[in-house]
């Protein structure tokens, strides 16, 4: 799926829709991410190791910084999709694509440890890009993180790569609107209820069972990524207290995510359709 150099495309005729930002200018927002993109980075980053610890750190990474994933599960796929199933299974060493849509045993081991990080999961009932873009256009997320370009044609107006807290690596911002014709192939999808979102703490205990006792991660690694969390969330905290104590605010607003913060000078344009009231999801 996708359209072939799309990206390119974006970036020779209207430069204006992108732009580089760095992680924490999306604190207080509420991402969308595809997890089979996700599992499939740490799969040929770290072929080795289980995906399982990737998704583990990097969905703390979001949280310190206050940003609040929504992780988004592949269901049935489109029979147009099977080739590229194929070359996926291949590459990370498996013989067979999973077409039907069934949850494999990794699939229910992430389901399960998003579950003990207290972040919410949703299960699509076909294309995760397809359901991510939707929840853009619902209002129901701000933004979509993916390396996969299909979300804007399937109808997310913001789109979010390379989403990490390497030093020295921008994250790109694209806010294409409409982009093409084929963008019409894309939008032929089910429609969604938005789904109410909450978010709770993290278990430390049950995460240590589930990644160290079941699934043979280091316990002392867990223990201090954990207390790195907790550092980090607390000095987070405190300087908040102080920038309201001061006035000020470091949560970004709507139209903050285009505004260009490195390696562009010339400023995007607000998108008056995104700044119109969203539904807010809860915290617990």
């Amino acid at each position: 799926m996708g359209i072939t150099k799309l990206a390119d495309l974006i970036r020779s005729d209207a430069p204006g829709a992108v732009c580089h930002k760095d992680i924490s200018d999306y604190t207080g927002k509420v991402i969308a991410l595809d997890t089979s993109i996700v599992v499939n980075q740490f799969r040929a980053a770290t072929p080795s190791l289980s995906p399982l610890t990737g998704l583990f750190f990097r969905t703390l990474t979001f949280l310190e910084h206050d940003i609040k994933p929504v992780f988004v599960f592949d269901g049935k796929p489109p029979r147009e999709k099977t080739a590229v199933l194929k070359k996926r299974a291949e590459a990370a060493g498996r013989h067979f694509p999973n077409i039907t849509g069934t949850a494999s045993s990794l699939t229910k081991d992430c389901l399960q440890l998003l579950k003990l990080l207290g972040v919410p999961v949703i299960q699509a009932t076909g294309d995760a890009e397809a359901m991510c873009a939707q929840l853009v256009m619902k209002g129901t997320v701000d933004a979509v993180a993916s390396e996969d370009m299909d979300t804007l044609p399937f109808g997310a107006s913001i789109l979010i790569r390379q989403l990490n807290a390497k030093k020295d690596r921008p994250i790109l911002c694209l806010m294409p609107g409409s982009t093409t014709e084929a963008r019409k192939i894309f939008l032929d999808t089910p429609q969604i209820v938005a789904p109410e979102l909450t978010w709770a703490e993290p278990d430390e205990e049950a995460l240590v069972g589930f990644l160290c006792h079941d699934n043979h991660v280091k316990e002392d690694r867990v223990r201090r990524r954990m207390e790195k969390f907790r550092q980090m969330r607390e000095s987070r905290r405190e300087e908040r207290e102080k920038d309201k104590a001061a006035g000020r605010s470091r949560q970004t607003r709507m139209e903050d995510f285009f505004r260009v913060t490195r390696k562009r000078a010339q400023s995007v344009e607000d998108a008056d359709s995104l700044t119109s009231n969203r539904k807010r999801p809860k915290s617990k």
